[in-house]
């Protein structure tokens, strides 16, 4: 298989450059990502109407990866219990060398072929669940040998590849190959790859819990209360959609019923009683 990834950068003697045309070329590049992006909505969508369905029907999902594009997964996981308000447990991370080990970027865990299936089993997965398995090469050991016994155990996967025709492609029910072609640095697959994939995962997730009914309007009124700064935008929040004026009236509700939507759903029910 040729692997476009690992092609040569159309760049050369980069040492020379000055940081202008270092930034410039790096630059020129990455715009090349959402067209690449562009090219496979129709893939993309398919893997994200098959996550909402998984979820919708009482079903996990699982990022599985190894290096950048795995860390990137992780990142993309653990924003969503306090932005959408979800259940701990329901979009999780199996990560090559385990997430606890995130920072230390334990790249040798990729040519493991047992510890994904063995993560998975740990997490009881189940034909309920859904996989999606990332490598930017679409051949990495770590992904292809757990998605083949997902395959195997009638369990459902996705993948996000960069190169064609992939291995990871072929045991994937619905794969999503997004091609960026040579990296600025040769072989650098953090940079065009690492950007697709981030772009990707920003796409599924926010998706997904548009579609799972975390999102009113264009609000997250189910975010968590974590700190100042949110506790206020969702007062300002629940005043607009409920045509509040009483700040400190808002806020009590906020606090007394931990997110807008139930605050939300209060008022409406209060309006309602008072008909």
């Amino acid at each position: 298989m040729k692997r476009l990834t690992e092609q040569p950068s159309k760049y050369n003697d980069l040492e020379k450059k000055s940081v202008d045309e270092l930034i410039a070329g790096i630059n020129a590049e990455d715009q090349l990502v959402a067209l690449a992006i562009r090219d496979v909505l129709p893939d993309l969508s398919r893997l994200i109407s098959a996550i909402e369905h998984q979820l919708k029907n009482g079903g996990r999902m699982f990022y599985l990866g190894c290096g950048s594009g795995g860390r990137l997964s992780v990142l993309d996981a653990i924003e969503l219990p306090n932005t959408y308000g979800i259940d701990e447990g329901i979009v999780n991370v199996v990560l090559a060398g385990g997430v606890e080990h995130l920072v230390e970027a334990l790249e040798e865990k990729e040519d493991d072929l047992v510890e994904g299936w063995e993560t998975l089993l740990r997490y009881h997965i189940s034909p309920k669940d859904i996989v999606v398995g990332i490598s930017a090469s679409g051949t990495t050991p770590y992904v292809l040998a757990s998605l083949k016994q997902c395959r195997a155990h009638g369990i459902p996967c996705g993948s996000i590849v960069s190169n064609p025709n992939s291995p990871i492609s072929q045991y994937s029910d619905y794969p999503v190959e997004v091609i960026t072609g040579p990296e600025f640095v040769t072989g650098s697959t953090r940079m065009k790859c690492g950007t697709a994939q981030k772009m990707i995962f920003d796409m599924i997730s926010t998706t997904v819990m548009i579609r799972l009914g975390r999102v009113e309007g264009n609000s997250m009124v189910n975010v968590r209360l974590t700190n100042n700064k949110v506790l206020d935008r969702s007062v300002q929040m629940l005043m607009e959609k409920m045509g509040l004026t009483d700040y400190e009236y808002a806020k009590s509700l906020i606090l007394k019923f931990g997110n807008v939507k139930k605050a939300m759903t209060y008022l409406q029910d209060q309006s309602k009683t008072n008909r």
